[in-house]
């Protein structure tokens, strides 16, 4: 074993047995970390505002912050981007993590303190790695470099030596110099706005390189390896990386992913490990590959609480701390962060799997659900029907959206996906009706729904043409990075400027 992937297990050890604690006593790490939050919480204007020195436990914060999205806490966002200092968070945070935009804004800047590098960030992608160690002793990631996928930056009002930009930039441009030694691409490259020719310059200059692992999100990581086949005229990426060994993933759901992965590098001994990064922390971690749920990272600098989908939107809905959680229930995530952000209801929406220790998997959104007829749709259950068409036709989805179609004049209403297909299904109706009735299998209300085809009609399939997600991204300048296909929705806006701008291709 080479000398510095010793160094690293050595160094990694200590940690490793820190994070057991996640399986003894997960809920005196959640009290410890509300404490702190608490304290730091006291020394600024939000604090003295909502009286935070008034709350000792749990149930007085909860009476004394009330639930926040973007927009309420905004105005002390842009406050704290021109310079201000103690509003949110204690001192002055200089990088923005740039997300995508609220109902009434393009884009969100979410705050990234020094605290939240430290322990939300940066602490992830450590522990990622402590685990991958337990869970493979014989490992040699460190022997070679990493390939991480990221995005740009830009100045933040013009202020010195503060940024906004994709979170993964800024990690980057925050990065100890002797870490960023065994990364790849080099710093000027990773940097670059225009995707398209980053990931021609990604696969020519790394394609020589020893890579061992990649970090990044699956469609844009699939897109940088396919153009260094095109490139290279190999067959595999084992034939040019033959010690890659492990895929961090995270940002979408992989299941869309996984065999067009497993086409391309075709090593049996190559791992997948899911991570649960987003511009506002990093919660949760992949810890064994044969369970799809993740553990929920305790001690980073986030506190949890939890909404019952069932209440979400209602007046009063009831909210609760971990302890209050209930395997098999759909939950919209609260945190609370040493980035400044309170009670923040951040969009995701969880179920677990297990309370002990605490484990979870990823449900989809708060926004990107369908409703349309009373079917609940979410988009576990979407992944889950594409996972089965796909493994029963032969097929490859490279990227999807669903929305309703209303009731017409003869009562008639459906879902319509539009599908692009990396490989397409050798009978698309077969596909479709795979589709259908897998959906009604993992859904009870999309099931009483099309019972008979009174209510709902089977859904409708729509085949893009290759490089239309894409296509509609880039104009939107949101190719690349951390920008995602909305995948469902309750309205028809993103499915119709895909079908005009198909058409438009067509005519």
């Amino acid at each position: 074993m080479a000398l510095l992937t010793k160094i690293t297990q050595l160094y990694l050890t200590p940690r490793q047995h820190e994070l057991d604690k996640h399986f003894t006593s997960p809920l005196q790490l959640q009290e410890q970390m509300l404490r702190y939050l608490l304290e730091k919480g006291r020394q600024t204007e939000y604090g003295h505002r909502h009286n935070l020195a008034q709350a000792a436990d749990y149930e007085s914060f909860a009476r004394q912050i009330p639930l926040n999205t973007y927009e309420e806490l905004k105005a002390d966002i842009d406050r704290m981007r021109h310079g201000e200092c103690n509003i949110l968070w204690p001192g002055q945070i200089r990088w923005y993590a740039k997300s995508s935009g609220t109902t009434n804004d393009k884009s969100k800047f979410i705050p990234v303190s020094k605290e939240g590098l430290r322990h939300l960030h940066y602490q992830g992608g450590h522990d990622a790695c402590a685990f991958y160690f337990r869970l493979n002793p014989k490992s040699r990631i460190f022997d070679g470099k990493s390939l991480i996928l990221g995005g740009s930056h830009s100045p933040n009002y013009n202020l010195p030596n503060s940024l906004v930009g994709d979170l993964s930039a800024i990690l980057m441009e925050n990065l100890n110099p002797i870490l960023g030694y065994f990364r790849e691409p080099k710093k000027s490259i990773a940097l670059m706005a225009d995707f398209e020719q980053k990931r021609d310059l990604i696969a020519r200059t790394t394609m020589r390189q020893n890579i061992t692992n990649l970090s990044g999100v699956p469609s844009w990581m699939l897109s940088v390896l396919v153009r260094m086949l095109e490139i290279s005229g190999k067959e595999s990426i084992e034939q040019l990386w033959p010690n890659l060994e492990v895929f961090f993933h995270g940002g979408i759901a992989f299941t869309p992913y996984r065999k067009q992965y497993e086409e391309i590098i075709r090593k049996a001994d190559m791992h997948y490990m899911e991570t649960y990064n987003a511009s506002e922390g990093f919660f949760g971690i992949q810890n064994d590959p044969l369970d799809k749920s993740m553990l929920l990272m305790l001690d980073y600098g986030t506190f949890y609480e939890f909404i019952p989908m069932d209440e979400f939107g209602s007046d009063n809905p009831t909210v609760v701390p971990l302890s209050g959680v209930q395997t098999g229930k759909n939950y919209a995530m609260v945190i609370s962060t040493t980035c400044g952000l309170w009670r923040y209801v951040i969009g995701d929406t969880v179920m677990f799997t297990s309370t002990n220790p605490y484990k979870f998997i990823i449900t989809g959104r708060t926004k990107y659900f369908i409703n349309a007829f009373g079917e609940e749709l979410i988009q576990d259950n979407a992944e889950q029907g594409l996972a089965y068409a796909c493994e029963q036709t032969g097929a490859k989805v490279l990227e999807y959206t669903v929305a309703p179609v209303n009731m017409d004049e003869h009562a008639q209403c459906r879902h319509q996906w539009l599908i692009e297909f990396a490989q397409p299904p050798r009978d698309i109706d077969e596909f479709r009706h795979l589709l259908d009735t897998r959906l009604q299998q993992v859904n009870s209300d999309y099931e009483a729904k099309r019972a008979k085809n009174i209510t709902m009609q089977e859904l409708e399939i729509i085949v893009a043409p290759k490089g239309l997600f894409n296509q509609w991204l880039k104009a939107k300048g949101k190719l690349g990075g951390q920008h995602k296909i909305p995948r469902l929705s309750n309205t028809r806006k993103h499915i119709e400027e895909l079908l005009e701008m198909m058409n438009k291709q067509h005519s």
